[in-house]
């Protein structure tokens, strides 16, 4: 978001907490993106505001709500408030409890492993609606076929990402192993080290698939704490998984910070380990 659209988002989490009895003077921008993630001071309530189109937020509640009462690893709402999505001007927000960073080098990869499991325990104790993991990979396909949403990719990067994309989902798809309900991108920037143990945000992305979809996210390292992980099924899902990031990151449309840059050095990454020079693509 920029400009007027963050200054109006940010007024309507502030309206919105106001009129709930929340103490909010203050709103600290902490993320940017398709969503605004706010620190509302003084009442320290983390609040996310998304258009009004973006209908995923209930169904982030609604999982996190779930969640929480299973005792899964994840980031509660704030519970000074009814746990649902509030309305304002053309903006969606949700708020959530506000955890202070905790100083160190982030979650450790044993305790990584282990807070995925343990989120995977909880997932399979619901059955809601999710869409399958080869939705994201089709998404990826759809920006690759049309020339005018992913301009800045050359003939041979495009062939790369198309043939890397179609032949993985196949040889994933193919795999008659067991699958569930999954985080989607349990990436360790969706991974909060707190007081009380490491959390998952971001509930937006659920998908269904094989563990080893999330795993794909993970740093390489987490894999290797994880039980009864299939590595060969691991290594296709990462490479799938660099493919379909590395093709969000040429769409025109991407306001990921720094995002062709990111997507030149990723190409790059993804050919050699197509090309069997590189190392094993660990989460990306």
């Amino acid at each position: 978001m920029h400009g007027p659209r963050v200054r109006g988002a940010r007024d309507a989490a502030l309206s919105i907490a106001a009129s709930l009895g929340l103490p909010a003077a203050e709103a600290v921008v902490l993320h940017d993106s398709n969503k605004l993630t706010l620190r509302l001071l003084p009442c320290d309530i983390l609040a996310r505001v998304a258009p009004e189109a973006d209908q995923v937020a209930r169904s982030e509640v609604e999982l996190a709500r779930r969640l929480t009462a299973a005792g899964a690893p994840v980031a509660a709402l704030d519970p000074r408030v009814a746990p649902r999505v509030y309305e304002r001007d053309g903006w969606v927000v949700t708020f959530w409890t506000y955890y202070p960073p905790v100083a160190g080098t982030g979650v450790p990869p044993a305790g990584f492993a282990r807070a995925l499991a343990e989120l995977h325990a909880g997932l399979r104790t619901l059955d809601i609606p999710a869409p399958h993991w080869s939705e994201r990979a089709g998404r990826a396909l759809h920006l690759l076929a049309h020339r005018d949403r992913t301009p800045g990719l050359n003939g041979a990067d495009r062939e790369l990402l198309t043939g890397t994309l179609r032949e993985l989902s196949g040889v994933i798809g193919d795999r008659r192993g067991p699958v569930q309900l999954l985080h989607g991108e349990p990436h360790p920037g969706n991974l909060l080290a707190t007081r009380n143990g490491p959390l998952f945000i971001d509930l937006e992305t659920v998908c269904t698939g094989p563990v080893e979809f999330d795993l794909a996210h993970a740093p390489e390292a987490v894999a290797a704490h994880y039980p009864g992980a299939d590595q060969p099924l691991l290594r296709a899902c990462r490479t799938l998984v660099l493919a379909i990031v590395t093709t969000w990151r040429w769409d025109r449309d991407d306001r990921y910070p720094d995002g062709h840059r990111l997507g030149a050095a990723w190409l790059r990454r993804l050919r050699a380990v197509r090309e069997g020079g590189g190392p094993e693509p660990g989460g990306a």
